[in-house]
């Protein structure tokens, strides 16, 4: 193959002129969105069963795309390779589901070839598809008309403008179900548990804290020596003074050690009473990790105190689990 050296402003030429293609591509939807759409999406909304999204070559990357954002949007959904289909994968689609089949033409072999099953199984078959008298196109419940003026291939070949349409309708399908469901950013996360955005709108402090026998804790009336060795044992760096019903009091921290010992150099006899911060910033168990990790940040502390409604101790949350966890 050879290729016909150009100059940098031919490659910016191209490149604005696909853009421009495409820009034009898309905005020709706009006057498609009409009553076939808000009854897909009554459909969709109503179903018993899944989305399944098809596709051949391109079209099939962008409905692989499209299955994907309406499973993360609230509506169950996954791609179907035709091919596969054909071969064992129809198994997978069952009668309370409903299909979109994406195919410029409106003739792909493979899809058309699904159809008898679809028929019989009597899935709700909706269409995208750039030619409205296709065979596809005719015998689906429900068709979107996707067709373009021109690619932006020179050529005509290489599925571009057609492709980039058919992609922005399967996302106002996704946002427009998105809205009538009242997805949150809740739900969202629930979608994305591995993602920072997930951890943080899921994770809560109760996750992640020290509880029982690993919380640093010392009763009213301990000396300094008690409350180090407690602090050195459980390795946080500081410990909770609580009272004989375990209602916390104050903590006391490797800072709070450091400034001791330059006041009370004989620290055996010093009772953690008078050198503790009293009370010190606790949280509840049900709080964000995001939103105690901002608390350590603007505190400038390294472990907050978990406690209940009646101020008993629960647990203790350090910095370390929060960076563990990709919060901080």
């Amino acid at each position: 193959m050879s290729f016909t050296k150009t100059s940098n402003r031919s490659f910016q030429s191209a490149a604005l002129r696909t853009i421009s293609i495409e820009i034009e591509a898309v905005s020709a939807l706009k006057s498609r969105i009409d009553n076939t759409f808000d009854s897909i999406c009554e459909l969709i909304l109503k179903l018993d069963g899944r989305v399944i999204v098809t596709g051949m070559g391109k079209s099939g990357h962008i409905a692989s795309k499209i299955a994907a954002t309406l499973a993360s949007t609230g509506t169950p959904a996954f791609f179907v390779h035709p091919a596969e289909a054909l071969h064992g994968d129809m198994g997978m689609i069952t009668k309370s589901d409903c299909i979109i089949a994406l195919s410029n033409s409106g003739g792909t072999e493979e899809i058309l070839a699904m159809l008898p099953t679809v028929k019989r199984l009597g899935c709700p078959l909706i269409s995208l598809t750039g030619n409205n008298t296709s065979t596809l196109a005719q015998n689906s419940d429900m068709h979107l008309d996707v067709s373009v003026e021109a690619e932006a291939c020179p050529l005509a070949l290489a599925p571009t403008s057609s492709t980039t349409t058919a992609m922005v309708l399967g996302d106002a399908l996704a946002i427009a179900l998105l809205e009538a469901r009242g997805f949150t950013e809740e739900d969202f996360a629930m979608s994305h548990p591995g993602g920072v955005l997930g951890r943080k709108l899921i994770l809560k402090v109760a996750d992640i804290m020290h509880t029982g026998d690993a919380i640093p804790i010392v009763k009213s009336g301990a000396n300094l020596a008690e409350s180090l060795m407690e602090i050195t044992q459980k390795g946080l760096g500081m410990t909770t003074i609580v009272n004989s019903n375990d209602t916390l009091l104050g903590v006391f921290t490797d800072g709070d050690l450091r400034r001791a010992l330059s006041s009370f150099p004989n620290f055996h006899s010093v009772l953690i009473d008078s050198v503790m911060s009293q009370n010190g910033i606790s949280v509840k168990r049900s709080m964000l990790a995001a939103e105690a990790t901002r608390i350590m940040e603007e505190n400038k502390i390294s472990s907050l105190v978990v406690t209940d409604s009646n101020k008993k101790v629960e647990g203790v949350l350090h910095l370390m689990e929060l960076l563990r966890s990709g919060m901080a």
